[in-house]
C-alpha cells in the first residue's frame, strides 16, 4: 500500500485533588516505520521509554453533574520534559467503554515519549448528544492546562480516537462551540487522528439505524451534530484512518470527509486505509509491535510537533 505522506528532571508534584495511583512499566524496543515522507532512516531504532501512571484524575464538567466517568488516566513517559501529548476517546457507539480497558493505548503512546491522557465520558443511557463531546472537550481542557505539571508540552496535545470516539475526536476539532465553553478553540488542537469514525451522523450507518437515545428523532438535530456539516478552513492537521475491513458505509464516510474537509480549505489531512484489519483490529491491535496504526501516529505526532521533546 503506498504511502500517502519522520534530560531528566524532577518529578512534578502531583495534585491532592487527583487520586494518584503511580507505577513504571518496563518496555521493549520498537522500530518506527516511514511515513508522510519520513523514511525509518529518519527515527531508527528508538527504545521505549519506561513509563508511570496516574490514574483516577476528575476532570470538571460544565453540563450536569460529574460521575466517575468524568475521570481520566495519564500514561507518561517516565522522565519526559515538553513532550507532545494524545487525548484518547475510545469507541463503544457512545453507549459503552471504560479507559480501564483502553491502558494498551496509553502504554504504546507513552512508551514512544509521547504523554497520553485515556479520557472517560458519561455515555447513553444516562445522558444524550451533546453530552458525550461536552465531557470530550472538558477532559481536553484538563490536559490543556494541567499537562505541563506531569512532563508535556500545552502546545502540543493531540487528540485521537476510535469509532465513536473518533467521531467526537472529529466533532471537538470542526464544531468551535464545545471547547470555545472553556475559552479554547481548534487552534488548541495541535493535531487530529479518527480511527474509523463517521461524519455524518444523519446518514444511514449512524442515527437512523442506532438508539435515538443518542442523538433523538429529529433529524435537524443530526446535521447539527455532523462533524462534515461544521467544516472551516482552520480544522487542525489531520490523519484520518480506517479499515479495509470497515463496513462501506463507514469507509464512504471517511474518504468523503477527507474531500469535503480539502475543498473546505484544509491542506494538511490525509486518509489511509488499513489493509488486512476489521472494525475492531484496527483498534485493539495498537500495543502489538510494528503495528502500522500506532507507527502511523506515533509518526504524526512527531512530525507535526517537531519532535521538540527531551527525554
Amino acid at each position: 500500500m503506498a504511502t500517502r505522506r519522520c534530560g531528566a528532571r524532577r518529578r512534578p508534584r502531583i495534585s491532592s485533588r487527583c487520586v494518584a495511583r503511580e507505577r513504571s512499566i518496563p518496555v521493549k524496543p520498537i522500530v518506527f516505520f516511514g511515513m508522510l515522507a519520513c523514511s525509518a532512516a529518519a527515527f531508527g531504532v528508538a527504545e521505549k521509554q519506561a513509563i508511570r501512571v496516574v490514574r483516577d484524575i476528575a476532570y470538571e464538567v460544565k453540563v450536569g453533574q460529574a460521575t466517575d466517568k468524568n475521570k481520566l488516566d495519564l500514561y507518561l513517559p517516565r522522565d519526559a520534559k515538553g513532550v507532545p501529548v494524545i487525548v484518547s476517546l475510545y469507541g463503544g457507539g457512545l453507549t459503552a467503554g471504560d479507559k480501564k480497558g483502553q491502558a494498551f493505548v496509553g502504554q504504546r503512546f507513552a512508551s514512544a515519549g509521547i504523554a497520553t491522557a485515556v479520557a472517560n465520558y458519561r455515555l447513553t443511557p444516562e445522558v444524550a448528544h451533546p453530552v458525550h463531546v461536552q465531557d470530550a472537550a472538558a477532559a481536553f481542557a484538563w490536559v490543556k492546562r494541567h499537562i505541563a505539571e506531569y512532563g508535556g508540552n500545552p502546545d502540543q496535545v493531540f487528540v485521537i480516537g476510535h469509532s465513536a470516539g473518533a467521531y467526537l475526536a472529529a466533532l471537538l476539532a470542526t464544531d468551535e462551540r464545545y471547547l470555545a465553553a472553556h475559552s479554547l478553540s481548534q487552534r488548541d488542537i495541535r493535531g487530529v487522528v479518527p480511527v474509523s469514525g463517521f461524519y455524518w451522523v444523519e446518514r444511514t450507518g449512524v442515527a437512523p439505524d442506532r438508539d435515538k437515545r443518542i442523538w433523538g428523532s429529529d433529524e435537524r438535530a443530526w446535521v447539527d451534530a455532523s462533524p462534515a456539516h461544521h467544516l472551516q478552513a482552520h480544522v487542525p492537521p489531520m490523519l484520518v484512518l480506517d479499515a479495509d475491513g470497515d463496513d462501506e458505509w463507514r469507509r464512504v464516510q471517511n474518504a468523503e470527509a477527507v474531500e469535503a474537509m480539502r475543498k473546505a480549505g484544509n491542506s494538511r489531512v490525509e486518509i489511509v486505509q488499513i489493509e488486512g484489519r476489521t472494525h475492531n483490529t484496527i483498534w485493539s491491535r495498537l500495543n502489538e509491535d510494528s503495528d502500522e496504526v500506532s507507527d502511523r501516529i506515533v509518526q504524526f505526532v512527531r512530525k507535526v510537533s517537531g519532535d521538540r521533546a527531551t527525554f
